[in-house]
């Protein structure tokens, strides 16, 4: 935002680059990958590791989702020729998303290590901080896109 202060006709002509219902979409897909997230933590509270893992799966299939959609953007700009040099935009564009994007990949890891010891019964309604943690985790890289997304593709 500070950035964009200096050169704002560059940030707006270089903002219009962007595939903003891809950013949506995005947006949608970590929103509600959270609230699968919710709901594998309720589960696992009640004891319920099976269905806790199946909520997790689901939220992995929306992070999936977004890294899928995430990958075709960055694809189109590279056959733009659009690199972290272009300008000043897109270094901060490139390098935020992409930042973000690893972070995404991480946490599904999490997602996916939790959901496979909740299957197996490793938690419990009285033990299930390891749940919680990975699901801190997911909540915190989604926060992150929801700051990301306006800055990036809706501020002018």
């Amino acid at each position: 935002a500070f950035a964009r202060t200096h050169d704002v006709a560059l940030f707006n002509a270089s903002q219009m680059q962007l595939d903003r219902s891809s950013g949506l979409i995005n947006t949608v897909l970590l929103i509600s990958s959270s609230y699968f997230v919710v709901r594998a933590v309720e589960c696992i509270r009640h004891g319920q590791g099976k269905r806790s893992a199946r909520w997790l799966a689901v939220a992995i299939a929306c992070g999936g989702g977004f890294v899928v959609l995430k990958l075709f953007e960055f694809a189109a700009k590279i056959d733009a020729g659009i690199t972290m040099s272009t300008n000043t935009f897109f270094m901060f564009y490139l390098f935020l998303a992409f930042f973000h994007f690893m972070h995404v990949i991480l946490g599904m890891v999490i997602l996916a290590a939790i959901a496979i010891k909740a299957r197996r019964g490793g938690y419990s309604s009285v033990d299930h901080g390891g749940v919680e943690t990975g699901a801190a985790y997911w909540h915190m890289v989604d926060l992150v896109w929801i700051i990301l997304f306006p800055l990036i593709y809706v501020m002018h």
